[in-house]
């Protein structure tokens, strides 16, 4: 087989270096603002701007991706029929999940949450973002048709990640819900047979009132551990 070492177009980086006051001052910013970020549940039914939508997906379409193939696709849903359809069978899905699926340890630790195969939510939050991975993509110049695509998980992973933090910083909460098997998705939204849901992702404002479980996240030393000059070897 042969290869091409002809390569991409370079242009000059753009990027900013910073003084270390200012690094300082934005990561204790940002973590701040992370640290408020909070699962919802409970949406208003008050509409978004979804222009402002609109860009966070544009951000999260700026995530690295195996040789930047960028195997993902959203979907925007805010039809209120297409929402009741996406409840209908979600629901079906979690009953069977809370109902059998689920080993005795996953409802153990589920408890604690409350949660349960009803989810209002998908019709109450003025939108939702369908997240699909693209397992190959079309291509008349591949053999059969179909171009192939690198390190999927991975790549829309790190995609959905950048969404839900893009939304946090516009003021917009989400809910990461993945009703496994997730199949029913691609045949509601008619998505081609090259996309496997990977996220669904109701959107919104908190409604008045709304509360959510009082939990600790985990200490910097309980999920980093720093290999420095003096702890190698």
């Amino acid at each position: 087989m042969s290869t091409s070492n002809e390569q991409a177009p370079q242009r000059p980086l753009d990027f900013e270096r910073l003084e270390e006051d200012e690094m300082q001052a934005r990561a204790k910013a940002m973590y701040q603002r992370y640290d408020k970020r909070r699962t919802v549940r409970h949406f208003s039914q008050d509409p978004l701007p979804l222009e402002v939508v609109r860009k966070c997906i544009l951000a999260a379409g700026t995530a690295p991706s195996g040789a930047h193939k960028q195997p993902w696709h959203f979907c925007l849903v805010t039809d209120p029929g297409i929402k009741g359809q996406i409840r209908q069978a979600a629901e079906q899905e979690e009953y069977r999940n809370y109902h059998g699926r689920m080993n005795a340890q996953w409802m153990s630790d589920l408890q604690p949450f409350a949660t349960n195969h009803i989810k209002p939510h998908l019709e109450e939050a003025p939108a939702l973002i369908v997240v699909f991975r693209q397992t190959w993509q079309s291509d008349s110049s591949a053999p059969k048709g179909k171009s192939q695509n690198y390190y999927v998980q991975e790549s829309v992973g790190i995609a959905c990640g950048m969404l839900i933090a893009a939304l946090h910083e516009c003021g917009i909460a989400s809910l990461t819900h993945t009703p496994s098997p997730m199949d029913f998705l691609a045949k509601i939204l008619g998505r081609p047979s090259s996309e496997r849901a990977f996220l669904l992702l109701p959107i919104g404002y908190p409604k008045k009132g709304c509360q959510v479980p009082d939990i600790q996240r985990k200490r910097l030393e309980d999920i980093c551990t720093e290999i420095t000059p003096k702890t190698a070897g």
